[in-house]
């Protein structure tokens, strides 16, 4: 997140649950998403699933080359595989959000 801008994508752990994803469909620019509504939909060998956002805002900038080679998603997933950026309408929603280190303990966890 940088001010009130957020990258959205998956994380390794969710690429490796889907394995090898071989389709993706994210919203145009301008399009208003909703905190917890999907905005894409991602297929992979496995599944077929919805992409759910994080925080609620406009989108600003999707990852073009992701749509036409979404493999890219198997590669990098926190770099060069983000999704979208969107502009925050909440801020403070962000609050409620999971650190990387918070997220990597839930997982030990139940695991």
């Amino acid at each position: 997140m940088r001010g009130n801008t957020a990258t959205i994508g998956i994380t390794a752990f969710a690429k490796d649950q889907l394995g090898d994803v071989v389709y993706l469909e994210l919203p145009e620019v301008g399009a208003t998403v909703t905190r917890g509504q999907p905005f894409g939909v991602v297929e992979s060998t496995k599944a077929v699933s919805e992409l759910f956002a994080p925080v609620s805002g406009k989108v600003t900038k999707i990852n073009k080359s992701l749509v036409d080679a979404p493999e890219g998603i198997n590669d990098d997933p926190h770099e060069k595989g983000w999704m979208i950026e969107i502009e925050m309408s909440s801020p403070a929603d962000a609050n409620e959000l999971l650190s990387a280190k918070q997220y990597e303990e839930l997982l030990a966890a139940e695991h």
